[in-house]
């Protein structure tokens, strides 16, 4: 980074537009993907200002203290670590969550298993209060945008992870959902006994990238993001499989199991569903790219 230096003179200072041009231009030097968008974000972080105001202030000079505070973001974000957690945040279903190392970046493709819920919310008496739980919630982005939208439910949130669960609940707050929200500190259905038939619906992203592939994935994900919140096992399916096979002792007859999965594991899927001969054929969800993305499964009534 010796070519970003403070210039001096009201000539040559540095203003906002001039630093989002030359960021930009660098992180595309550098690889980095969405490098116009990048630039925005860390610089308005740096100036504690929101996007827009960027371009409503675009000739505005930049001080030492704030061109060096922008400049370490730079220098972070070139590193490849992830947008989302140099300014600790990552919006999700027009939800402002907090993120950090312990969880996953919410991805605009898991909004499709927010959007398979809700279609079955449609189609079902929406006032009836329902029990839904969430394995694996992570940051809470799944479960809070279902209690944002249907705030009538009763939600369970687990994840194995202390800080992972901590970080959940703080978003709750923040968002004012928490009232309808149990969190658990668990793996999958520790908490519950077997056969209570509990639940309507129980949702899960879960980890589904086979080991081998998690070192070839972008940089920002494997060496930034929480291994054990990717890694599936050596074929991707261990914890899908592990789901499918103990969710039908916990869901009501009648009750929806949903999936987020990976893009290819639609066949592999359907043969571990038909093995465990508790459901209903799938239904497959594809993502807005067209990629599988959602199982949908329906628990026999008998």
């Amino acid at each position: 980074m010796h070519d970003f230096q403070p210039m001096t003179g009201k000539k040559n200072s540095w203003t906002i537009l001039k630093l989002l041009k030359w960021t930009t231009s660098y992180f595309k030097n550098h690889g980095i993907e969405s490098s116009r968008s990048a630039a925005e974000i860390l610089l308005a972080q740096a100036l504690k200002i929101k996007r827009i105001d960027l371009y409503l202030n675009y000739d505005q000079p930049l001080v030492s203290a704030e061109l060096k505070l922008f400049k370490s973001l730079i220098k972070r974000r070139v590193k490849r670590e992830p947008v989302a957690y140099i300014v600790g945040s990552k919006e999700f279903w027009s939800l402002p969550l907090t993120v950090n190392p312990a969880v996953l970046i919410p991805r605009p493709e898991t909004e499709c298993l927010v959007e398979a819920i809700l279609n079955l919310e449609d189609k079902s008496a929406g006032l009836d209060s329902k029990n839904i739980f969430d394995l694996g919630t992570g940051s809470g982005a799944v479960v809070l945008a279902l209690a944002h939208e249907k705030p009538q439910h009763i939600y369970f949130a687990s994840d194995k992870s202390f800080d992972s669960i901590c970080l959940a609940r703080q978003n709750a707050l923040a968002l004012h959902l928490e009232k309808n929200i149990i969190f658990l500190e668990a793996d999958w259905f520790e908490p519950f006994c077997q056969n209570q038939a509990m639940f309507d619906i129980i949702i899960s992203n879960p980890p589904y990238i086979p080991t081998a592939k998690i070192s070839r994935l972008e940089p920002e994900i494997h060496q930034f993001e929480p291994k054990g919140a990717l890694d599936g096992g050596q074929d991707g399916l261990t914890c899908l499989t592990k789901i499918i096979e103990q969710a039908p002792l916990f869901l009501k007859p009648g009750g929806y199991l949903l999936l987020e999965i990976g893009y290819d594991q639609k066949e592999a899927l359907k043969k571990i569903i038909k093995k465990r001969d508790a459901y209903h054929d799938p239904v497959i969800i594809k993502d807005y790219s067209g990629h599988d993305r959602v199982v949908q499964i329906r628990k026999r009534d008998r």
